[in-house]
């Protein structure tokens, strides 16, 4: 029986997507694009979900594009389309999306990353796009990755097409963390805690206004602003925070409490 070309799973209020073709590590064909875009909408619609991290199974986060399929004439634009909606749902929803990095993440493998809210890399991992070379557009970084790390470093990327480095990836801001492969997943479980540890209904706004920051003039959304602050206030997270001010302890939003009887 094949196994499907994504794993999806949730435990604790966390989602975690798993590109799941290892034998070609992670390359994305059609079935792995519609997979990987469900499973982000999926995750993105679950009141249950705090968190989403996306990773690849095997020795690779991801290889990029799958080139057999590509030179076969196989990438149509259905698997533009499911990509495109893929990186939107991670870079839209409103929760924390976390993207593990190691072995190859490459290609479109560096292109899901650059969606995520945040990227962790064990020091094992092999960063860089690659599209121009295949006589294509990066489409899932083209419009993120000088916003994430100035316009210079993004041209350098995307035209020359060099590996960097985790520790390079992280000097230019392109990764938040690099440790090693041993230590990944005790440090995504700090960063998944960090994240537990915030409010969701803060989180959404607070994402969803930092990237308008991006496209508009900020002055001109102050009213959308100040929209989310009363939405904050008058949230029970709010509460919450304040009883655990005074009580001189941390503040727990997850998980949410259950809702009060009519």
């Amino acid at each position: 029986m094949t196994e499907a070309p994504v794993r999806y799973e949730v435990k604790s209020g966390v989602a975690t997507i798993t590109l799941n073709r290892p034998a070609v590590l992670n390359a994305l064909d059609l079935a792995l694009t519609a997979a990987l875009a469900d499973a982000a909408e999926r995750a993105a619609a679950d009141p249950a979900v705090w968190v989403v991290v996306v990773r690849g199974a095997g020795r690779a986060f991801s290889s990029g594009m799958d080139r057999k399929a590509l030179s076969a004439g196989q990438v149509s634009e259905a698997f533009f389309r499911n990509w495109v909606r893929a990186l939107n749902w991670l870079e839209d929803m409103p929760k924390l999306s976390v993207a593990v990095l190691h072995g190859y993440s490459i290609g479109g493998g560096l292109q899901l990353a650059v969606a995520c809210d945040v990227r962790l890399a064990a020091r094992d991992a092999i960063i860089g796009l690659g599209a121009t070379q295949h006589g294509l557009v990066p489409d899932g970084s083209i419009l993120r990755l000088a916003r994430l790390i100035g316009l210079g470093r993004a041209k350098e990327l995307t035209l020359l097409n060099d590996h960097i480095s985790p520790d390079a990836a992280l000097a230019m801001g392109l990764v938040n963390w690099v440790v090693p492969p041993e230590d990944l997943d005790a440090e995504l479980a700090t960063v998944v805690t960090k994240a537990m540890h915030a409010s969701r209904t803060a989180t959404g706004h607070s994402k969803r206004l930092l990237h308008a920051s991006f496209h508009e003039d900020p002055r001109a959304f102050i009213e959308d602003v100040l929209r989310a602050q009363a939405e904050c206030m008058d949230s029970w997270e709010i509460r919450e925070a304040n009883r655990a001010w005074d009580e001189r302890r941390e503040a727990r939003f997850y998980p949410p409490p259950a809702p009060e009887a009519p």
